[in-house]
C-alpha cells in the first residue's frame, strides 16, 4: 500500500506553489531584509510540512494568511518606521498623563508608573503568563479552526492579517516611544539600542529563565509602541469564538483578553493610549470584514480557496 507520508510525486499545482514561494521567500530574505539562520529555519519547517502528508500541506495552505503576515513583520526590520518620521517620546507620555494620570501621594503619575511603584509577585506572574500568549493563542485557535470549520479560520487568520496591516500603518505614520524608553533614556533618540523587557524581567526572576530577556533583545525598533498590537490580537480570537458559538473557550479568550491588556501596562511596554489604538486597528479590522468582505467578493475568493486547498493531494 503506498504511503502519504513524504510521497514527492506531487501534481503541478502542488509543485508550482512550492517554487514560486521559493524563489519569493529567498529573494525577500537575501535581496531585502538580509538573510538571517532563523529565515532558513523557517523555510525549512514550512517545506517539511508542506511535503510531510497531504494533511500538513493542507494546514500550510491554510495558513496563508499567517505566513504572509510574519514575512510582512520581518522585512519590516530593512524599513525601520524612525527613517520615515519624526520618533515621538515624550509627546505619548505628557498626553498619557493627562488623559490617564493617577494622583498617588501628591504626584501625578501614569499608570505604568503608578504600577511600578505597587508590583507585587503575583501580578508579575500573571502578567508573564498573558503576554506570552499573544502568539500561541491565536495559533491554538486557527489550528482548532482547521480541523473543525476551516473556510472560518481563512476568514479569522484574513483579519488577523487585515488588523496588522492597520497597525503598521500607524507604526510608520507615527513612531513612537514605549513608555519604559522614556523612562531609561528621557528625550534621547537611540536608534541603534536592543528592545526591553522593562517589568516583564520580573516574571523571568519569577521562573528562573530569561524568557522575555531574550525575545525583547531581538527586537530590532523599539519605537513601535502606537499601536499595541498585543492588545488587538485577543480581542480579534475573542469576536471569531463568538462567532463560531464556542462558550468555554470564548470565556476564557474573553480572560485572556483582559489579562493582555493589563499587562500591556503593568509590564511598562504600552500606554494605555497605545492599547485603545490597538483596540481600535481590531474594530475597525472586524468594521472593514462585516460591512466589505463578509458576503462580498472577498469571502466569495476565500470559498474558492478553501475549496482549493480541499483538492490539494
Amino acid at each position: 500500500m503506498k504511503s502519504d507520508f513524504f510521497n514527492l510525486n506531487f501534481d503541478k499545482t502542488t509543485t508550482y506553489i512550492l517554487l514560486v514561494f521559493t524563489v519569493v521567500y529567498a529573494f525577500i530574505t537575501i535581496g531585502i531584509v538580509g538573510f538571517r539562520i532563523d529565515h532558513l529555519y523557517f523555510y525549512l519547517l514550512l517545506v517539511f510540512l508542506y511535503t510531510f502528508h497531504p494533511l500538513t500541506r493542507k494546514m500550510v495552505l491554510s495558513f496563508v494568511f499567517f505566513i504572509i503576515f510574519w514575512i510582512i513583520y520581518d522585512s519590516m526590520r530593512a524599513f525601520p518606521n524612525y527613517l520615515f518620521n519624526t520618533v515621538h517620546i515624550e509627546e505619548p507620555y505628557l498626553l498619557e498623563k493627562s488623559l490617564f494620570g493617577i494622583n498617588y501621594m501628591g504626584k501625578i503619575l501614569t499608570p505604568n508608573e503608578y504600577f511600578l511603584l505597587n508590583s507585587n509577585k503575583i501580578l508579575d506572574f500573571i502578567s508573564g503568563i498573558a503576554y506570552l500568549s499573544w502568539v500561541p493563542v491565536p495559533l491554538m485557535f486557527s489550528l482548532l479552526l482547521f480541523f473543525k470549520d476551516r473556510l472560518l479560520m481563512l476568514n479569522f487568520t484574513m483579519v488577523f492579517l487585515l488588523t496588522n496591516l492597520l497597525g503598521f500603518i500607524l507604526y510608520y505614520s507615527y513612531p513612537a516611544a514605549p513608555p519604559w524608553y522614556f523612562e531609561a533614556y528621557g528625550l534621547v533618540e537611540k536608534f541603534n539600542i536592543p528592545g526591553n523587557a522593562a517589568q516583564l524581567v520580573n516574571f523571568d526572576k519569577l521562573v528562573g529563565m530569561d524568557i522575555f530577556s531574550n525575545l525583547y533583545t531581538k527586537n530590532s525598533n523599539v519605537f513601535a509602541a502606537i499601536p499595541s498590537l498585543h492588545a488587538a490580537y485577543p480581542l480579534v480570537t475573542f469576536y471569531f469564538s463568538l462567532k463560531k458559538g464556542y462558550k468555554l473557550i470564548s470565556i476564557l479568550l474573553f480572560c485572556n483578553v483582559i489579562g493582555i491588556w493589563f499587562s500591556a501596562v503593568y509590564s511598562f511596554h504600552h500606554y494605555v493610549l497605545d492599547v485603545l489604538l490597538g483596540i481600535l486597528c481590531a474594530f475597525v479590522a472586524l468594521l472593514i470584514y462585516n460591512f466589505l468582505i463578509l458576503n462580498h467578493k472577498p469571502e466569495e475568493e476565500l470559498v474558492k480557496y478553501n475549496q482549493f486547498i480541499d483538492r490539494i493531494k
